[in-house]
C-alpha cells in the first residue's frame, strides 16, 4: 500500500512536469519574435522555465509523501512508517531537490548567459562568407561566460569556508528541529549559501514585478472588453484616410497651375499626409484582420466566439482578484504574526514556532492535504497565478537599470537576448516565489502539511498513544512542539527545513526575505489602487510602427469594459456614425486626433 501511494504522487508529479514543458513551450512561442527565433535560443528558455517551475511545485509532493507517514485523524505513525522508510522518503526528496536547484542555479548562471552569448556571436556576414564557424562562435561566447563560471566558484567556496553566521546561543536552539538544522556538512553548506544569496537576489526582483503583475493580472481580465470595436476601429480609419485623401486632392489643386510646383510649406504638409495615408492603410488592414476580415472561417469563428466569451472573462478577472486579495490578507496576517510572535527574531529569519493568528490559505491547503491531489491542484494552480504574475509584472514594467529600458516583453514582438534575461529573471523570482509560498503564504501546510500527534503518554513502552476516545488531544505538528511523541510522528517537509537552514545559519537572508514580503504587499496595495483609479491608454505609434513591422498583435487586449463594442464585435457592424464623427472624418487632422482619442482605454 505505501509502495503504490508514493508511487502514484511521483506519477502525478511527472505528469504535472510534462505539463509544464507545455506551458513553458507556449510562453516562449507566444512572447518571441518570428523574425529572430532561433533554436538554442528556444531550447534553452523551455528546459529552463520548465526546471524552475518543477522546482516549485516539488512542493506540494514533498508534503504528501511526509504526510503519508502519518494517520492524521488517529495523530500517530502509519504501520509501514518505520525510521527507516521515513528516512529513504527524505534522502529521495533530497536528492530530487538538491538537483533541481543546482540545476536551476546553473541555468541560471552559466547556461542562460552562455546562449546570450552565443547568440550574439552571429554575425549574418560573416556567416554569409564563411567567416564564422560554430566553433568561434562557441570561443566568443565562452570567453565572457568565464567570468561568471568563476564567480560561481567563488560563491560555493564562500559557502564551503566561511562559518556560519547563525547566533548559537539562543533558547531556541536547545529544541531538536533547529539542531537538526545546523547538523549539515560543508558541501551542503555552499549550497545553502549559494541558493540563499539567489533567493535574496530573486527576492527584490519578486517584491517590484511580481507584486505589479499579481495586481495587475486581474485587472486586465476584468477590463478585457475594447473601447473600441474592430468594426468601429476599421470604419473611423476609414474615415480618417478619407479626409487624408481629400485634404492631399485639396493641396494639389490648390497648386495645379504654379509653374514652380507646390510652396515650402505645402508640399512639408502633403509629405507629412503621405507617411499619414501609409500608417492608415496599415493600421486599416490590422483592424481588418483583427475583425477576421478576409480570413477563413475559422478564424471568423474563433473571433467571434472570443467575443461572446468576454463576460466569461469577466468573471474568470473577478474571481482572480478575489484570490488575490485573499492571499495578501493571508501573507499581511502571516508577516505580523511571524514579526510579533517569532521565538528567535532576526537570528533565525523569523522561523514562527506554530501559528498564532489563522491564515485562511493556509487552513484551506491544510484541509486539501488529507486527499490528494486536491492540494496539488490548489497549490498548481497558485503557483501558475504567481508565474503569469511575474510574466506580465516584466511585460508591464520592462528590463530595466534604473529609469532605463533595456528591453521590453511582449507577445509576438520580444527579442531573443529579452527572452533569455527574462528567463534569467524568473527563474531568481521562482526562487524567491518558493520561500514566500512555503514561509509566508501557508507556512503550517509547508512545514508538516496535516500531520498531527496524539499528545498523550503510552500505555507501554514502545507502543504508540491511543487517542481515538480522546480527539481533543490529536494537535497538529509544530516546529516548537517538545512532546516526545511528537518527535516520533511529526515529519517536517524537506523545503522548510532548507529554508529555515538557510535563514537560521545566515540571518541576514532571512531578515532580507521576511521584510521584503512587507514591501511586497505594499507594492501590491499601491499598483492595485492605481490600476482602479488610472486608465491605461493604447499606445498607437506602438501600434503603428508594429504594423511597419507587419507584426500582428492584438489591438483590443487589455482595455476597458465597454460591452457595447462587444456586441459590435459579435455582429461584425459598427456602429451608426453621428454627425460630429462624419464631420470630424473630413477634416485630416482633426479627424486622426478624434481617432487617437477613441483608442484610449478605460
Amino acid at each position: 500500500m505505501a509502495l503504490i501511494q508514493t508511487s502514484l504522487i511521483w506519477v502525478t508529479y511527472a505528469v504535472v512536469v510534462v505539463l509544464l514543458m507545455g506551458i513553458a513551450s507556449i510562453f516562449v512561442y507566444t512572447y518571441q519574435t518570428p523574425r529572430d527565433r532561433a533554436a538554442s535560443v528556444t531550447t534553452v528558455c523551455i528546459f529552463t522555465l520548465t526546471a524552475l517551475l518543477a522546482t516549485v511545485l516539488l512542493l506540494p509532493v514533498d508534503i504528501a509523501l511526509v504526510s503519508s507517514t502519518t494517520a492524521s485523524k488517529l495523530g500517530r505513525k502509519k504501520d509501514w512508517a518505520t525510521p527507516d522508510k521515513v528516512d529513504n522518503i527524505l534522502f529521495t526528496l533530497k536528492v530530487v531537490y538538491y538537483t533541481l536547484f543546482s540545476l536551476d542555479a546553473l541555468l541560471c548562471l552559466i547556461v542562460v548567459p552562455f546562449t546570450y552569448f552565443y547568440y550574439e556571436e552571429y554575425d549574418e556576414v560573416e556567416e554569409a562568407e564563411g567567416e564564422q564557424s560554430i566553433a568561434k562562435r562557441l570561443w566568443g561566447a565562452l570567453k565572457y561566460t568565464i567570468v561568471l563560471i568563476l564567480l560561481v566558484v567563488i560563491l560555493f567556496l564562500v559557502g564551503f569556508f566561511v562559518p556560519v553566521a547563525g547566533k548559537r546561543n539562543g533558547k531556541h536552539l536547545d529544541l531538536d528541529y533547529f539542531k537538526k538544522l545546523l547538523a549539515e556538512n560543508h558541501g551542503e553548506r555552499a549550497l545553502t549559501f549559494a541558493l540563499g544569496l539567489l533567493i535574496t537576489i530573486g527576492t527584490v526582483i519578486y517584491v517590484l514585478y511580481t507584486a505589479s503583475g499579481f495586481a495587475l493580472l486581474p485587472i486586465s481580465f476584468i477590463k478585457s472588453a475594447p473601447s473600441i470595436s474592430a468594426p468601429t476601429l476599421a470604419a473611423n480609419t476609414a474615415s480618417e484616410l478619407e479626409g487624408n485623401r481629400e485634404r492631399q486632392r485639396q493641396l494639389e489643386g490648390r497648386n495645379a497651375g504654379r509653374s514652380g510646383g507646390l510652396d515650402p510649406k505645402d508640399r512639408r504638409e502633403l509629405e507629412a499626409l503621405h507617411r499619414e495615408e501609409r500608417t492608415l492603410i496599415r493600421r486599416e488592414r490590422l483592424a481588418a484582420e483583427a475583425s477576421g476580415e478576409g480570413r477563413s472561417w475559422l478564424v471568423k469563428t474563433w473571433t467571434k466566439t472570443e467575443a461572446i466569451f468576454r463576460p466569461v472573462k469577466l468573471l474568470g478577472g473577478i474571481f482572480l482578484l478575489l484570490i488575490a486579495i485573499l492571499v495578501w490578507v493571508s501573507m499581511l496576517l502571516t508577516s505580523i504574526d511571524k514579526a510579533k510572535n517569532s521565538i528567535c527574531k532576526q537570528h533565525c529569519g523569523y522561523v514562527l514556532g506554530h501559528i498564532n493568528v489563522f491564515n485562511p490559505v493556509n487552513w484551506i491547503f491544510v484541509q486539501a492535504a488529507k486527499v490528494f491531489p486536491i492540494d496539488y491542484i490548489i497549490v498548481s494552480l497558485l503557483v501558475l497565478f504567481f508565474f503569469s504574475s511575474s510574466v506580465v509584472g516584466i511585460a508591464v514594467v520592462g528590463i530595466r537599470f534604473l529609469w532605463i529600458t533595456i528591453f521590453q516583453i511582449r507577445k509576438g514582438h520580444t527579442s531573443p537576448q529579452a527572452l533569455l534575461m527574462a528567463t534569467v529573471m524568473l527563474t531568481l523570482m521562482a526562487l524567491a516565489i518558493n520561500y514566500s509560498l512555503a514561509m509566508i503564504v501557508a507556512p503550517q501546510y509547508a512545514t508538516f502539511g496535516p500531520q498531527t500527534f496524539c499528545d498523550r503518554p503510552a500505555k507501554h513502552p514502545g507502543e504508540q498513544p491511543d487517542c481515538i476516545n480522546h480527539k481533543s488531544r490529536i494537535i497538529p505538528c509544530s516546529e516548537v512542539s517538545e512532546s516526545a511523541t511528537a518527535k516520533d510522528v511529526c515529519t517536517p517537509s524537506f523545503v522548510s527545513t532548507f529554508l529555515n537552514r538557510v535563514t537560521l545559519n545566515w540571518p541576514f537572508f532571512g531578515v532580507v526575505d521576511f521584510w521584503a514580503q512587507f514591501v511586497f504587499l505594499a507594492v501590491f496595495l499601491i499598483v492595485f489602487l492605481l490600476s482602479l483609479f488610472r486608465t491605461p491608454k493604447l499606445d498607437v505609434s506602438q501600434l503603428d510602427r508594429d504594423a511597419e513591422e507587419e507584426e500582428e498583435e492584438g489591438l483590443l487586449s487589455s482595455t476597458g469594459r465597454r460591452f457595447g463594442a462587444t456586441w459590435q464585435d459579435i455582429t461584425g457592424r459598427a456602429k451608426k456614425a453621428t454627425s460630429r464623427t462624419r464631420a470630424s472624418g473630413v477634416d485630416g487632422a482633426e479627424g486622426g486626433e478624434s481617432s487617437r482619442n477613441g483608442l484610449s482605454e478605460a
